[in-house]
């Protein structure tokens, strides 16, 4: 059973999604705290670095952002040219291109941005430049996929590209249809305002948290919605009474005494998913460590003693860790590189259990999150998009 619990107060806005009373998302946004991420802007190139085959961008930010050459090239690879040039011949100083965040901005580093332009949508991503079809590797029954394709196919205009999300199972040549008019009609503005402004500008915003969890997280598997906020619960009710109009009944206003979050359970779970050392139901713990370029996470047997052998008492934490561990990188929302330290195993049967349960948690992310594979040194190396 999922739930998404949305907590509503003048300094804060919280949403916690729940899988089986389970904390596996969670999400904030502060008052009139601007969305960089998925924004578009009328950039204005300050630098072009040949040696790092990059540029700087002035966007308006603190800080100028940071352009690589493959977010310059052209989108679609047969575009591309077979040898790749050097920055210096297609980028130069003072220099106007519209650019999307791709990266918010980090401690010293500014925001990386890339030409290719994408808008997310209900049920697919718009691409106005890319030429090409993409469908979620989550949806892996081929004759769905291949009724997908067509339709997109067929709703297409030369040039145009989509990625097909998960959430278009199902949905009708119409409903597909109307969500791609929606991302049209907002290119369209966006190219609008371009056309009136000067750099460094902001052109699109994305959607503020509200409306984003409508688009990307309330789907039919979503049993309940509870707020706290009547004005914003009936907002959100409107909201979905137009997007989905199924949804009527399964969002609820919360009015106890008892705070919504404590009453749910997430005010103790994210005190506990948020250290450094989280503890296992069996007793045995992870310890993460995030650093700038990778999160290492090293699993232990703690407590746990087992009841059997060695290597069955091994893998067993092993097992439970590989499960535990997805949940933590969605909920914090760990990004790149993400290396596991498992205890050693010596059965390669026992390996591919917890390469199973991994693979079988991760399914379970609305991120790409991709399993690479075990190391020479016995690791687990895997990579995770952000949302």
């Amino acid at each position: 059973m999922k739930q998404l619990i949305i907590h509503c107060a003048p300094e804060l806005t919280q949403a916690a999604l729940l899988e089986d009373g389970r904390l596996v998302e969670y999400d904030t946004q502060y008052p009139l705290e601007s969305q960089r991420a998925g924004s578009i802007y009328m950039g204005r190139i300050v630098n072009v670095l040949p040696g790092m085959q990059a540029a700087f961008v002035d966007i308006g930010l603190a800080k100028n952002a940071f352009l690589y050459i493959d977010d310059l090239l052209p989108v679609h690879v047969d575009k591309q040219p077979k040898i790749k040039p050097s920055i210096a011949d297609i980028a130069e100083v003072g220099q106007m291109l519209m650019v999307q965040v791709s990266k918010d901005p980090q401690g010293t580093k500014g925001a990386r941005v890339t030409t290719h332009v994408s808008i997310p949508g209900r049920w697919i991503v718009y691409m106005p430049d890319a030429d090409y079809i993409a469908i979620s590797r989550k949806i892996d029954l081929e004759a769905e996929r291949q009724r997908l394709k067509q339709l997109a196919e067929g709703n297409l205009m030369p040039g145009e590209g989509v990625i097909i999300r998960t959430g278009a199972i199902g949905q009708s040549e119409e409903a597909i249809r109307d969500d791609l008019q929606n991302l049209r009609d907002i290119w369209s503005s966006i190219l609008a305002k371009r056309d009136e402004t000067h750099a460094p500008a902001q052109l699109y915003q994305d959607l503020d948290l509200l409306p984003k969890l409508a688009r990307d997280v309330i789907s039919d598997e979503v049993q309940e919605v509870w707020m706290s906020n009547n004005k914003v619960f009936e907002e959100m009710r409107t909201l979905l009474r137009k997007q989905q109009p199924g949804w009527r009944g399964r969002i609820a206003f919360y009015d106890r005494r008892t705070p919504m979050f404590d009453h749910f359970g997430v005010t103790e779970e994210l005190n506990q998913s948020f250290r450094r050392k989280i503890w296992l139901p069996s007793g045995g713990y992870l310890i993460i460590d995030q650093t700038e370029a990778l999160t290492v996470i090293d699993v232990n047997t703690g407590r746990y003693t087992g009841s059997v052998d060695l290597e069955q008492t091994v893998t067993d934490i092993n097992r439970e860790a590989a499960v535990e561990i997805p949940r933590l990188l969605r909920l914090r929302n760990l990004r790149g590189i993400i290396i596991v330290d498992f205890i050693d195993m010596h059965g390669e049967d026992n390996r591919a259990k917890v390469m199973a349960n991994m693979a079988e948690a991760v399914r379970k992310d609305r991120s790409k999150t991709t399993i690479v594979g075990w190391t020479k040194l016995g690791l687990l190396e895997l990579t995770r998009k952000r949302k």
